[in-house]
C-alpha cells in the first residue's frame, strides 16, 4: 500500500515551558488513538515542541485505510423470532441483509477503505479539543459561547501535510494549511512549507529550532562553555536546562556578573534567587566556591554579543539579590528563640494544635531518644534546644520568600548567632531525607531531631485516624516512615519502635490536653476535676494505658459552653484508651510496609521481611533487617530450600492432624531419634546465637536438621496405627517447627 509522511503543527502564542513535555507526550498519545480507531497503521512518529507550536510527524502513513469485512454469528434460523428481533437490533440490519449458512444467521458487513486525508481531517479537530491541558483558556467574540475552542494560549494556525498535500480542516475559524511564522523577531512574514521533509530546515533559516532536544544540547553546552571561558565551573541544573530549552526557539547562552557584595548572602540563596526568579544558572570558581557569576539564556543572536541582554539580567538581578540580602539581614536581627514564640499563631493541624505545639512535642521526644541512649552520643540538652528551634525560620522573611529553604536558613541564622555546631546542623538538616537520593543525617544531634520530628508526625496523624489510603497521603505519612527507616538503617540507630511511638502517642494526647487547659477556661474547669487519675506520658506503658482508660471514663458529656478546639481535643481524649492500645501496632506494620518497598531495589525480597516481622517482638529495624539478610543467604542455599520443603511439609501435616501431646514411652526408630538428637543440638545453639544477633549462626545451626529432617521422612511414618507413635512423632515435628521459629517464620516464605 502507497505511504506518505504526515505533517501537523498546531502554532499559537508561548506555551508554557512546564507544559510542553506533557504536551508532546498527549499529542502522540491522542494521534494514535484517532488512527487505530480509523484503522490506520502508524509506526514512526516524532514530536517536537518550541514556546509557540507543537509540531508531530508521522512517517509512512498508509494513504487509505484497509477494506474491513466483518461478520457477526447470530441465532439459529430455528430460533425463535425474539432472538432474531434482538440481533436485528444489535446489528441495525433487517433480516433480507442477513446471510444464513449452515442453519444459522450472520451479519455481513463491507466497509471499503477510506482515504487518510479524509480520516485526518475528522481526526484534527477532534485532537485539539480533546486536547487535556493543564489549563486552558477561550478567546476573541467566540469565546462567549460554552462550547468555543479552548488551547492553552491562544491557537493561531495549523499547518496539516500529508505527502505534501494540504489536509483540509478548521476549528475554532482556524483553517489548516501550509504556512507557519519564524523567529518573532529575527524572521518578518510568513513560511511556506512543502512536506514534512523540509520543514525543520525552513525553520531553522528562519532562526527557529524545533527540535527541543536539540536546543536542550545547545542550552548545555552553550552554559558549560560561558562559564569555562571565564575561568569558571558551571552549576549543572538539567531542570534549568529543560526549562530554558522550552523559553526559547533560539537558545544563546551569554555570562553576566553581579556585584560581590551579594556573595555575603548564603549560596544556596542565590542559587535559588537566580533559578526560580529568573531562570539562570550560577557558577563556582576552581575552589569550587559561589562565583559572582551567572549564565542566561537569551532568544536572539544579538548584534553585540548579548552586551545589552546581559545588562539588562544583571540589572533584575541585582534588585532580586537585594531583596535576599535585605531579608538575610533583618532575619539576624530576631534570634531564633523569639521567631519560634510566633509559631504559636500557625496552626499545624486543627487536632493537633499550632506548630508550637509539634515543636514542643518534638523537643521532648528527641531529649528522650538522647537520655535513653537510644541515640548514642547525644547530648540531650542540644537535642532538645535545637528541636525547640528547629521550625523557627518558618516566620523569617526569607522562607516566607523561598519555602525550600525552611530548616537550611535556620542553620544559617543558628551559626550566625553562635549557637553549637551540632545544634546548628541538626536544625538545617532535621527534614531530611525529603526524598530518594537525598542525604540521610549521621551526626547524634540531627538523627535525634529529625527522628522526633517523623516519628511525632506518624504518631500524631495515625492517632487521628488520617492515614493513608489508596493513591492518598495529604501528609506526606509515606515518606515520613521512609526516613525513619533509613535513618535507622544509615546511622545504625538501635531503636525499639514500639515503645518509642507509645511515647510519642502519648504526647500528642498530653499536647492536645494542655493546650485546650491554656485556651479554654470552661475546659480547664472540668478537666480539673477529672485529673485526679493523672495519666502522665512518663508512666510505664501499662499504667499510662490504664490510666488513660480511667481519664477517658470521668470525661462526661458538658452542659458549659467549650471553645471549637476544646470540643475537638474531648472527643480525641476519649479515643485515648482505643488508639494508645492499637495505634503502635499500626505505625510498625505500616513501617514494615514501606521497609519492604525501600528494600525491594537492594533486592531483598518482602516475604522474608514478612517472616521476621511474623514472629512478633521484632522492632528493632537494624537488627531485623541483619535477620533478613541471613535468613535471604541461608534460603537460596541448598541446606535452606531442602529445610524450607521439610518445614512446609511439616507445617502441612500439623495443620492437619489434630493430636494431644503424650510422652514418647516407645522406643524411637533411628531417624526419628536423629532427628530428636539434632534438635537437642540445633535448638540452644539457634537461640544463643539469635540472642548475640549472630544470624548467621543462627542459620547454620537450622542448617544441621537439614538431613535429619529428610531422612525422618523418607523413613518414619507419622500417622502410625500406634497413638502413642503418632502422637510423639506430631510433637518431634510441632518441635520442629517450634525451633525453626526461633529464627523465622518459615510460612511466610515464598517457595
Amino acid at each position: 500500500m502507497s505511504t506518505a509522511d504526515f505533517l501537523l503543527e498546531l502554532r499559537s502564542e508561548e506555551i508554557p515551558a512546564r507544559m510542553q513535555a506533557g504536551a508532546r507526550a498527549d499529542l502522540e498519545k491522542l494521534f494514535r488513538r484517532e488512527m487505530q480507531a480509523a484503522g490506520l497503521a502508524v509506526s514512526e512518529i516524532t514530536v517536537w515542541s518550541t514556546p509557540r507550536r507543537l509540531t508531530l510527524i508521522a512517517k509512512g502513513l498508509p494513504l487509505a485505510t484497509e477494506a474491513v469485512h466483518e461478520e457477526t454469528k447470530g441465532p439459529r434460523t430455528s430460533a425463535p423470532e425474539q432472538a432474531l428481533e434482538g440481533f436485528l437490533r444489535k446489528t441495525g440490519l433487517s433480516k433480507d441483509q442477513l446471510t444464513e449458512r449452515d442453519g444459522v444467521w450472520f451479519a455481513i458487513v463491507e466497509k471499503p477503505g477510506r482515504a487518510a486525508a479524509d480520516v485526518l481531517a475528522e481526526a484534527i479537530p477532534g485532537i485539539i479539543r480533546a486536547f487535556p491541558w493543564p489549563k486552558s483558556q477561550r478567546w476573541g467574540a467566540a469565546s462567549l459561547a460554552p462550547d468555543s475552542l479552548r488551547w492553552v494560549r491562544p491557537l493561531s494556525g495549523i499547518i496539516a501535510l500529508l505527502g505534501g498535500e494540504v489536509v483540509e480542516c478548521e476549528i475554532g475559524g482556524i483553517r489548516s494549511g501550509r504556512t507557519t511564522m519564524g523567529h518573532r523577531f529575527h524572521h518578518r512574514g510568513e513560511i511556506q512549507i512543502d512536506g514534512a521533509d523540509d520543514y525543520a530546515a525552513k525553520l531553522r533559516a528562519a532562526h527557529v529550532i524545533v527540535d527541543h532536544a536539540e536546543r536542550e544540547g545547545i542550552v548545555r553546552e552553550g552554559a558549560r562553555k560561558a562559564a569555562a571561558e571565564a575561568g569558571l565551573v558551571l552549576v549543572e541544573d538539567e531542570g534549568l536546562v529543560i526549562e530554558n530549552a522550552g523559553l526559547t526557539e533560539w537558545p544563546v547562552p551569554l555570562l553576566g556578573r553581579f556585584d560581590e557584595a551579594f556573595l555575603e548572602v548564603p549560596p544556596e540563596v542565590i542559587q535559588l534567587t537566580a533559578r526560580v526568579n529568573q531562570k539562570y544558572f550560577i557558577c563556582r570558581d576552581s575552589a569550587g566556591k559561589l562565583a559572582n557569576a551567572f549564565v542566561c539564556t537569551a532568544n536572539i543572536a544579538a548584534h553585540d554579543g548579548g552586551a545589552v541582554i546581559v545588562g539588562g539580567n544583571r540589572k533584575v538581578l541585582a534588585a532580586r539579590l537585594s531583596d535576599a540580602r535585605f531579608f538575610w539581614e533583618q532575619d539576624r536581627k530576631t534570634p531564633l528563640s523569639a521567631q519560634a514564640e510566633k509559631l504559636a499563631r500557625i496552626t499545624f493541624h486543627e487536632k493537633l494544635g499550632t506548630v508550637a505545639d509539634k515543636v514542643e512535642r518534638v523537643a521532648k521526644l528527641a531529649e528522650w531518644l538522647a537520655s535513653e541512649g537510644i541515640v548514642p552520643g547525644c547530648d540531650p540538652a542540644q537535642a532538645r534546644l535545637a528541636a525547640e528551634l528547629c521550625k523557627a525560620d518558618l516566620v523569617t522573611e526569607m522562607v516566607g520568600e523561598f519555602p525550600e529553604l525552611q530548616g537550611l536558613m535556620g542553620g544559617y541564622y543558628a551559626r550566625a548567632e553562635g549557637l553549637p555546631d551540632a545544634v546548628a546542623q541538626a536544625i538545617r538538616d532535621h527534614y531530611k531525607p525529603v526524598g530518594q537520593g537525598d542525604d540521610v543525617p549521621t551526626a547524634p544531634v540531627t538523627v535525634a531531631v529529625a527522628l522526633a520530628d517523623k516519628l511525632d508526625t506518624l504518631a500524631g496523624f495515625f492517632a487521628i485516624d488520617e492515614k493513608p489510603t489508596g493513591s492518598k497521603d495529604p501528609f506526606a505519612l509515606r515518606r515520613a516512615a521512609i526516613g525513619v527507616i533509613q535513618i535507622l538503617l544509615t546511622a545504625q540507630v538501635r531503636c525499639n519502635l514500639s515503645p518509642a511511638f507509645h511515647n510519642a502517642i502519648a504526647s500528642v494526647f498530653r499536647s492536645v490536653l494542655d493546650r485546650a487547659i491554656a485556651g479554654d477556661p470552661n475546659f480547664a474547669m472540668y478537666i480539673e476535676k477529672v485529673w485526679k487519675v493523672q495519666p502522665h506520658p512518663s508512666l510505664p506503658a501499662a499504667e499510662f494505658a490504664a490510666r488513660m482508660e480511667d481519664f477517658a471514663a470521668e470525661l462526661g458529656d458538658f452542659e458549659i459552653k467549650l471553645e471549637p478546639y476544646s470540643e475537638l481535643a474531648l472527643e480525641f481524649l476519649r479515643s485515648a484508651p482505643a488508639v494508645m492500645g492499637k495505634t503502635p501496632a499500626l505505625l510498625l506494620a505500616f513501617l514494615a510496609d514501606r521497609l519492604k518497598v525501600q528494600q525491594r531495589e537492594a533486592g531483598v525480597r518482602h516475604d522474608l521481611i514478612d517472616a521476621v516481622f511474623a514472629l512478633g517482638g521484632e522492632d528493632d529495624l537494624v537488627r531485623l533487617l541483619a535477620r533478613v539478610h541471613a535468613l535471604q543467604a541461608f534460603v537460596t542455599t541448598e541446606d535452606g530450600v531442602n529445610l524450607l520443603a521439610g518445614y512446609k511439609r511439616a507445617a502441612n501435616i500439623l495443620k492437619k492432624e489434630e493430636y494431644a501431646p503424650l510422652a514418647a514411652d516407645y522406643a524411637r526408630e533411628t531417624a526419628e531419634q536423629a532427628l530428636v538428637d539434632a534438635l537437642d543440638a540445633a535448638e540452644p545453639r539457634a537461640e544463643a546465637a539469635v540472642v548475640a544477633e549472630d544470624f548467621t549462626a543462627a542459620m547454620a545451626a537450622l542448617a544441621t536438621l537439614r538431613a535429619p529432617i529428610d531422612a525422618f521422612f523418607e523413613g518414619v511414618t507419622v500417622n502410625d496405627a500406634d497413638p502413642a507413635k503418632r502422637a510423639g512423632r506430631l510433637g518431634l515435628l510441632d518441635r520442629f517447627r517450634a525451633a525453626v521459629h526461633k529464627v523465622a517464620d518459615f510460612s511466610r516464605i515464598e517457595g
